[in-house]
Formats: C-alpha cells, structure tokens, sequence
C-alpha cells in the first residue's frame, strides 16, 4: 500500500521572495514539480534558505504565475511561513 502511494507522489515546490521596501507582497519566484522542484528544493538548501512543507498551501501557490505576487487571499498563510523563518533567522543568529 505504501508502494502505491510514493508511486503516485509527485514532488512540487514554489519558491517566494518578499522585500519590504520594494514589494507590495510576496512574489513567487520560481515554481516546478519532478526534477525542476528537486532542483528549486536542492539550490535553496545549498544557499541556506529555510524550506516549509506544506501540501496544501503548495497546490494554490502553484496556480500563481512566476513573477507575479501571491493574492491578498493567501496573505495570512504566507504571513505564517516568513514569521517561521524570521524566527529561526534570528535563533541562528544567537
């Protein structure tokens, strides 16, 4: 049974970028699934840019386009995940 699920399974990823003084919201920067997300996961670890899993934010976030910001709608979930990584920027920094 576990066989027909990794089977089915389907790596996806969406990379964001968010700066403050020229963004009016976060932008999705690159997006992919298969290869092109290992690739987007893979460059993200080796420049130390934390990664937050999540299935289900990961399936709206990759109806955005490249280039283009993510929707008011998505505000708070996107919110959440940069409050998770300021939060380890600054435990790192510790």
């Amino acid at each position: 049974m576990q066989e027909d699920i990794n089977k089915n399974f389907v790596q996806k990823a969406v990379a964001l970028k968010y700066q403050i003084e020229k963004d009016n919201a976060p932008k999705v920067t690159a997006k992919g699934k298969g290869v092109t997300a290992s690739n987007i996961i893979k460059i993200a670890k080796e420049n130390k840019i934390p990664i937050q899993k999540d299935e289900d934010l990961i399936e709206l976030l990759s109806q955005i386009d490249v280039d283009k910001e993510i929707p008011t709608s998505m505000y708070r979930a996107v919110a959440e995940i940069f409050s998770f990584i300021y939060d380890l920027s600054n435990k790192a920094k510790k």
